[in-house]
Parts: structure tokens; sequence; C-alpha cells
């Protein structure tokens, strides 16, 4: 048997393994409102909103990079659509978050659609580079809008309503409406990599030319896969939106498409479970080291080089090792 082929027919207990990570997850998240709450401090569901948002960015990246070896650097372009979704809208008065994500949805799909059946017609550092200037282009087209800031962004008079009522108007709110969206986008995401579109997918990735021969299209696969995940992303942008409430460019700068590409290979690459991971231990390590020096990013880089070196499948690996988690091939 191939190995195209046995990618296809592969068991799919690596999947039930990332279940049952993601649960654990999940069951930590849903827990830390009430440990704030006991120990009176509000900032704990903040951040943990902003955890939760970049877990949604990071999981749907690993969905291109982890699954189809494409390393997107611009993908955080899609959270600043999502972002501006809610700030533009929000000028028309129009508040509801659902209208607000089908919107940031929409414009996502457009663009990764345009810009990924560029990007795709190249390969490796190629695919990078002009993934990161279409990044750059949205960048410095919404500093250019004067009427939302420019540069210097926009601050959000209220927060979003869900069907017109007011959900998110309480921090707690906020917080368990998007642990519930990143619980539904990571049920779809797992639906995604254990179907048939998702093994394909992962073959394309392990030798696309030997997928192409048995009639399978790797262009397809992949650009339907990047407009998945740039959907994905906008949708986060929408929930960070809210819980910064302010709107600005640098949601959508290439730093913030190197943070999330950090959060993937920190949390393991093609895990799903393992980038929502990583987005928790990258955001705590910035708050905990931020407040120990002003030189944190030192420390962090080391930290990062560190794990590179010792555990090259990031959090995963180092579950594996402990025995705590079986290994995904």
């Amino acid at each position: 048997m191939s190995d195209a082929t046995a990618t296809l027919t592969a068991p799919r207990r690596a999947l039930t393994g990332r279940l049952k990570a993601a649960l654990v997850l999940f069951v930590l998240f849903a827990l830390m409102p009430p440990l704030a709450a006991a120990l009176n401090d509000p900032f704990y569901v903040l951040i943990g909103t902003r955890i939760l948002a970049f877990a949604i960015a990071a999981m749907a990246l690993d969905l291109i990079l982890g699954y189809g070896a494409m390393v997107s650097f611009g993908h955080a372009a899609y959270l600043g659509f999502g972002t501006y979704a809610v700030a533009i809208l929000a000028s028309w008065g129009v508040n509801d978050l659902v209208l607000q994500i089908l919107a940031a949805i929409a414009i996502s799909a457009i663009f990764a659609l345009v810009t990924g059946a560029i990007s795709l017609r190249t390969k490796g550092v190629y695919f990078i580079m002009i993934t990161l200037a279409f990044g750059q282009m949205a960048f410095f087209f919404f500093i250019s809008l004067s009427a939302y800031g420019g540069d210097d962004g926009v601050a959000l008079m209220q927060r979003s309503t869900v069907l017109g009522m007011d959900l998110l108007k309480s921090d707690f709110g906020l917080y368990y409406t998007t642990l519930a969206i990143l619980v539904a986008l990571f049920v779809l995401c797992h639906r995604i990599v254990g179907s048939r579109f998702g093994r394909v997918l992962t073959g394309i990735r392990e030798n696309p030319t030997r997928m192409e021969a048995i009639g399978y299209s790797p262009f397809r696969y992949q650009l339907t896969a990047f407009v998945i995940s740039g959907c994905i992303t906008a949708v986060a942008g929408v929930m960070l939106a809210n819980q910064a409430q302010f709107v600005s460019p640098a949601f959508m700068s290439w730093h913030r498409s190197g943070e999330l590409i950090v959060m993937v290979v920190l949390g393991g690459v093609g895990t799903l479970a393992g980038p929502i991971a990583g987005a928790v231990a990258a955001l705590l390590l910035e708050e905990w080291l931020g407040a120990l020096s002003e030189h944190w990013k030192l420390f962090f880089g080391v930290f990062l080089v560190l794990m590179v070196l010792f555990s090259p499948r990031g959090i995963t690996g180092l579950l594996e090792k402990a025995g705590i988690a079986r290994r995904q091939e």
C-alpha cells in the first residue's frame, strides 16, 4: 500500500487523542471564571478571553500549517478583518454579533480565495513571502482609513449584542460566549481533519505528486483549506475586538502573524489541541515575564529556543515524553 493511500485509510486514534486533550483544556477554561471570582480578580477573565480568541486563530492556522504544510505569514490579516468588521458595522449602527461574524467571514473568504489562488501557485519560501506581502497590503490599507482612526485605531463604544441581547455586556458573558465559539470551531476542525477531505489534505502534505497521480487535485484541496482557515481566524478577530473594545491595524501586522505561528509551534504542529495550549502558554508567559522585566522578549526567546531543542513537537511532545499523550503519526 502506498504512503498516500495509507494516509487516507489511517486509523483515527490520533483524532481521539486530540479530542481528549481538548476536552481537558475546555474544562479548565470553564473553571477559570469561578476561580477568578473566588480570587476577586476579574483580570483573569479578561486575559482568559484574549487567550480564547487567540486560541481560535492559532487553531485555524494549524489547519493549514499542520495539515496542509502551508506556512502563511500573513494570517493576521484575517484577524484584522474580524476586528474591523465589528468597528465598521458598529459605526453604521449594526451591533449584532451574528451579522458581524457573517460580514467578517464573507470578506475573509473573498480575500483568502483571491490571495490563496495566487499564493498557492508557488511553494516554500515563495509562498511565505507572498502571503506576507498580501498581509502587509491589508495592513497598510486599514492604516489609510482615516475615518476609523488610521494608524491610531478606534475605540468601540460598546460590545456587540447577540440577537438583541446584551450577553457580552459582562466580562463573564463575553468569556463564555468566546469559549462556546472555540468549542464549536474545534468540533468543526476536528470533523474536517477526520473527514476524507482532511485525510486527502494530509496526504497532499506528505506527497502532493503521488496524491495527484491517484486522482486528487492538491490546488483545490489546499485552496479550500486556506479559505476555511481564514474565515475561522476572522471569527477570532470579532471576539478579540469585543474583548479589547479597541480596533487598530496592529491586529493585522506581520508581527502578529509571527506570534500565531509561534503559538502553533509551541503547542505542537498538526494537533489542533496543541495550538490552543500554545496560545495559553504564549500569552501567559507574555503576561508573567512582562511583569518581571521590560526585556521579557529576550527571556521568551530563550524559552522558545529551549523548547525547539528539547521538544520539537512543542507542548504535545512534552506530554508524549511524559506518557500523558499518545504520539500522533
